[in-house]
């Protein structure tokens, strides 16, 4: 059953019609001198503001290249910070060109927006206080389970375990301040934002580290907007070819995931 985020997201792309469908060129946005980027504000080590009000992260050093390979310039990357629920929403409204906020690949997103060659590997797991550690789906009957609105861990869990209680929030930091408050016995989320979270935060574990299907995470254009995702697909490839995401991950990742993480767990081939 299709989750209703998909289905006002696409209600809301065909009452807008042609104003927000197909979306800005690659010549459009060297015309306009910058391309709008959908980012996370507090997804670390993904996408999020430091203390200098500064936007950093993995997508945030993609969409740094992007910029400079696409306009000369990684300044005239202006960077849109959105949620997870409100990220096909922002493609549609047109109110950027490009989501780079840790989308993973689903064919219910993929009805509404059009997806790029992706860019990272990403399956769901499950993190949870090291006195009570989580390891198997069954011990989630009858306790509460956290989760971020609009997310891949949203609906495996909606549509496979109905019977487990849902805590749902906007923002991630939300989310993990009731783990904290134990207000949840526990959080899902991509694997790759768990294992990291963990590291940085001693006394919780992630007992379920691999949940579901292993996915994909890939930048999104508008629904139809051919050009733009052919330069992005091809930018892409180009990337892998140089290494680019080896250096990004050691750029951005490497620390916050530790020894314990290999990077071929994450980067695609």
């Amino acid at each position: 059953m299709k989750q209703l985020t998909f289905a006002i997201a696409l209600l809301f792309t065909l009452l807008a019609g042609s104003l927000a469908w197909g979306g800005s060129s690659p010549d459009d946005l060297r015309a306009a001198g910058k391309v709008r980027l959908g980012v996370f504000s507090d997804k670390p080590p993904f996408g999020f503001v430091d203390s200098n009000g500064k936007n950093q992260g993995y997508d945030v050093y993609l969409g740094k290249r992007l910029a400079q390979d696409l306009l000369g310039s990684a300044d005239k990357a202006e960077f849109v910070l959105v949620e997870a629920a409100s990220r096909v929403e922002f493609l549609t409204a047109n109110k950027v060109d490009i989501i780079l906020a840790n989308f993973t690949v689903t064919p219910e997103r993929a009805e509404v927006v059009d997806f790029t060659k992706p860019y990272m590997k990403v399956a769901l797991g499950v993190v949870s206080p090291d006195g009570s550690v989580i390891r198997s789906v069954d011990q989630l009957k009858g306790k509460k389970l956290i989760v971020n609105k609009g997310t891949t861990a949203e609906i495996y869990f909606t549509e496979n375990h109905p019977d487990i209680e849902l805590l749902k929030f906007d923002q991630n930091t939300e989310t993990f301040n009731a783990l904290k408050d134990g207000r949840g016995a526990a959080v899902a989320h991509d694997n790759t934002l768990l294992f990291a979270w963990a590291l940085a935060n001693p006394g919780y574990t992630v007992g379920i580290d691999f949940l579901g299907n292993q996915d994909t995470i890939a930048p999104a254009v508008a629904k139809g907007n051919l050009a733009l995702r052919q330069w992005v697909d091809q930018e892409i490839e180009k990337l892998t070819r140089e290494g680019f995401f080896k250096a990004a991950y050691d750029a951005t990742l490497k620390d916050a995931f530790g020894a314990s993480i290999d990077p071929g767990a994450v980067l695609i081939d």
